[in-house]
């Protein structure tokens, strides 16, 4: 067991390390300070930060309504709902793009009332955020929906039996103790919109301020020859994972809330 496990972590390992080993190391402030690096990187946290709290706002309600149909006994309904929820993890990123396009584009179903009432969404930060809330969803909600499930039912049911109500019994007992798991999920949809590129090129395109975020910008360099330019927003996406590890550990560490008051 342990050389497969010696053989995982090398073959995850080993690009990382052939990446940071090509990174010039010496240019790294003059690479990262460029107006297109430092754009890139503001318009990858806002849009990114953006998603996350429209996932969690959206997300936390459907995982509760998930979890409380699996308990009632209504497997195929929530089954249903899952296929929906959870088909943009099996959607080519380009698929996703071409069908987001197809809603919200300029001459989308919505996306055309929404261009002619002077709300463009395509080749806006809007349209990044977008992007990144359905290709981020899924992954909050299946997060929420493990940990809400993992909540013994028997302490919602003596809260009812000292008269809490059911939004009491969320508030204090079943969102406290789920807060972990939420965390996570809500820390993995970040670092998942952080690293979207096929949806949002295909959808909110590559302009510069707008809908370029920072691996369009790794593309971008590659594309134009430019390393020097893509090694640097290697520099600035792996400085956000970096980020989204130091959430993912304080997530981890949220207090298991229990029945106050």
């Amino acid at each position: 067991m342990l050389p497969l496990v010696g053989l995982g972590v090398a073959f995850v390992a080993g690009p990382l390390i052939a990446l940071l080993a090509a990174i010039p190391w010496a240019r790294v402030p003059e690479l990262v300070a460029t107006r297109e690096a430092q754009s890139a990187f503001a318009l990858t946290l806002l849009t990114a930060s953006a998603s996350t709290a429209a996932c969690a706002t959206i997300g936390v309600p459907m995982a509760l309504w998930m979890r409380r149909w699996l308990e009632i006994g209504r497997p195929t309904l929530v089954g249903l709902a899952q296929v929906l929820i959870y088909a943009p993890l099996v959607l080519s990123p380009v698929v996703s793009g071409l069908a987001l396009t197809f809603v919200w584009g300029r001459r989308g179903v919505l996306g055309e009332w929404l261009d002619a009432a002077g709300i463009p969404l395509a080749y806006t930060p809007w349209g990044v955020i977008v992007v990144q809330v359905f290709v981020s969803l899924p992954f909050f909600v299946a997060t929420a929906v493990t940990a809400l499930r993992a909540i013994p039912r028997s302490l919602e049911e003596a809260a009812a039996t000292e008269g809490a109500t059911r939004a009491q019994t969320l508030r204090h007992i079943v969102l406290p103790l789920a807060a972990p798991g939420v965390g996570t999920g809500a820390v993995i949809s970040f670092a998942r919109a952080v690293s979207e590129f096929g949806a949002t090129i295909t959808f909110a395109g590559n302009v510069e301020g707008q809908s370029r975020t920072i691996p369009l910008l790794i593309s971008l360099g590659l594309s134009s020859g430019d390393m020097d330019q893509a090694l640097g927003a290697c520099i600035l996406l792996l400085g956000v994972y970096g980020i989204a590890l130091g959430m993912l550990a304080a997530a981890r560490m949220l207090p298991r809330g229990g029945m106050r008051g």
